[in-house]
């Protein structure tokens, strides 16, 4: 039986690295974060054989003090903490001091550093549990770290390691995701000699575009002003347009106080926000920023900092998703702007009903047309195409509507403000009498308070036989697939809220389908009514209710331009 001891200081200091040190890429947060945290302006990154050989970090920060140097390698100096109670509001991106000796446990460190008030810089060697003498040497103000030899002395983890132009292209990935946080601090990469990118302080756009590549970042929108707002703090950020989405949640980038983690605590906030915005399936992209008190947030979490915890973690969850379904409230009305030509056009309000949320903005912005008022030109339906879509235009543009998309979102918002209203629901004179199976049965149960809610009266009629009463109002003249209903409800995601889904599947099955014709009054009283909506541009599922083809984009079909 193996007797209980202390573990030797190496020992100690290589299990702590590991924790801490994962890959070259962690050597170059350690580093890069210390140089935030100094007030640097501009930093240098510079690495060989992907960080294996050699990582160096450059900054012209404040500098560390020559008697300081040798007690900065020691593990947990730091001069950002002084005592336990600080803890509870750290506002630096490093704390624990834990980083330089994790580096230099599983690599050889040389760290330079002059102070601007003295005339000439200082360095040390450290490796392993050894600290060398303090030596005088040509520095200008700030501080260089040179790290040689990563995991020479752990060469399994070197095994673990990928290719050295895999483990670079994860530098230069955190590094200039990194760097949206700081547009005032010039980043600069260099690999095998040779310069990758520099990222002048100033532009955002031109980081946003790095990181998200440029065709993707020119559609980024930024978080509405108005309605970022959160508890005791600021939120600011650029999230993708509708339509424009991926596949996975990588591109959803979180800062939090500078720090950049790679939690998903606020995966779910974008998902509420994009409800009815992205297709099932998809996955929208962007950067938030979101500063609070630093008494609101735990960082010592995760040996890497990777991860904190909010103090206000719904109201916070709450704030965000409000300011991402806001910005793209006012980004689906900017659209439907755009592609109707409100300049110049309105749509007349025959059939619209004024007490629907948004109407009396749209009479004042011109949107919807004023009775006594003569429109200059207005937007005209001209036919129905392949029983599905909808052809208008203005005479300067064409738009194509998807008629059961518009119809949906229509329906949908219709359903969600007689909800929220309590209003009745509309008697059927012929109840419909429907028979289903008993996985069928078994999910309608779950769901039939919330369609009681959105409208939809249903009451058992026999052993797996129901009848429907009632329907949303305005829709008793249409059939309600049932069964439709309930196999659309099990294909969603259940990320959304679950009032969301039913009223959005509900509505999918209460309108007009693909296929079906259309009198020339009904598709303009759908137009009209679809420009009142709150996001008229996307169905309830987010697949897009209109595309509008200007007059640049038809010369480019002929060959013109």
């Amino acid at each position: 039986m193996s007797t209980i001891h202390v573990l030797d200081p190496v020992t100690v200091g290589q299990i702590a690295a590991g924790e801490v040190i994962e890959r070259p890429q962690s050597v170059v947060k350690e580093l890069v974060e210390n140089a935030v945290d100094a007030g640097a302006s501009r930093v240098s990154v510079n690495v060989e054989r992907g960080g294996l050989d050699l990582i160096e970090v450059i900054d012209d920060g404040g500098g560390i003090a020559p008697p300081e140097l040798p007690v900065a390698v020691l593990r947990h100096a730091t001069s950002k903490l002084t005592e336990a109670s600080d803890l509870e509001s750290v506002a630096t991106l490093g704390f624990r001091g834990e980083g330089l000796a994790s580096i230099a446990a599983i690599a050889r460190v040389e760290l330079r550093s002059r102070v601007a008030s003295d005339g000439i810089g200082s360095r040390v060697y450290a490796h392993a549990e050894e600290v060398g003498d303090v030596e005088p040497v040509a520095s200008p103000p700030g501080t260089h770290v040179i790290v040689r030899g990563l995991f020479e002395n752990v060469p399994v983890r070197r095994e673990y390691l990928k290719s050295p132009s895999a483990e670079f292209s994860r530098i230069s990935s955190w590094l200039s995701t990194f760097a949206l946080a700081y547009p005032h601090v010039t980043f600069a990469l260099r690999h095998d000699g040779k310069d990758v990118w520099v990222m002048p302080s100033g532009d955002v756009r031109e980081r946003l575009a790095m990181v998200f590549g440029r065709e993707a970042a020119a559609t980024l929108i930024p978080l509405d002003d108005a309605a970022a707002r959160t508890l005791d703090g600021s939120l600011r950020g650029f999230i993708s347009a509708p339509g424009n989405d991926r596949g996975d949640r990588r591109m959803q980038v979180l800062f939090v106080n500078g720090r950049l983690l790679r939690s998903t605590q606020l995966a779910g906030a974008w998902t509420a926000g994009y409800s009815t915005f992205a297709m099932v399936g998809r996955q929208p992209y962007g950067v938030l920023f979101l500063d609070i008190p630093p008494e609101h947030v735990d960082p010592n979490v995760h040996p890497t900092k990777s991860d904190v915890r909010l103090r206000y973690g719904t109201q916070v969850f709450d704030a965000v998703r409000h300011a991402i379904a806001a910005t793209l409230r006012n980004h689906a009305s900017e659209r439907f702007r755009d592609a109707t030509s409100v300049a110049n056009v309105s749509l007349a309000p025959s059939s619209i009903d004024p007490s629907l949320p948004h109407v009396q903005s749209l009479f004042e912005s011109g949107i919807v047309a004023d009775p006594d008022d003569v429109p200059v030109r207005r937007m005209r339906v001209l036919s129905q195409l392949h029983r599905t879509f909808i052809v208008a235009s203005d005479g300067e543009g064409l738009l194509l509507l998807d008629q059961h998309a518009a119809h949906e979102r229509i329906a949908y918002e219709l359903i969600l403000a007689r909800a929220n209203a309590g209003a009745p629901s509309e008697p059927l004179l012929v109840p419909i009498v429907v028979e289903l199976d008993a996985a069928k049965s078994e999910a309608l149960e779950r769901t039939m308070h919330v369609l009681r809610e959105g409208g939809l009266e249903i009451e058992a009629f026999g052993e797996r036989t129901y009848r429907i009463t009632a329907t949303p109002a305005g829709y008793g003249a249409r059939p309600f697939d049932l069964q439709g209903f309930l196999d659309d409800l099990g294909d969603e995601p259940k990320q959304r809220d679950v009032r969301e889904r039913i009223w959005a599947s509900l509505a999918c099955h209460s309108v007009t389908v693909a296929g079906e014709r259309l009198e020339f009054d009904e598709m303009t009283t759908l137009v009209e009514r679809l420009a009142v909506c709150a996001n008229p541009m996307h169905c309830p599922h987010g697949r897009p209710t209109m595309v509008r083809f200007a007059p640049a984009d038809i010369e480019k079909m002929f060959k013109r331009i």
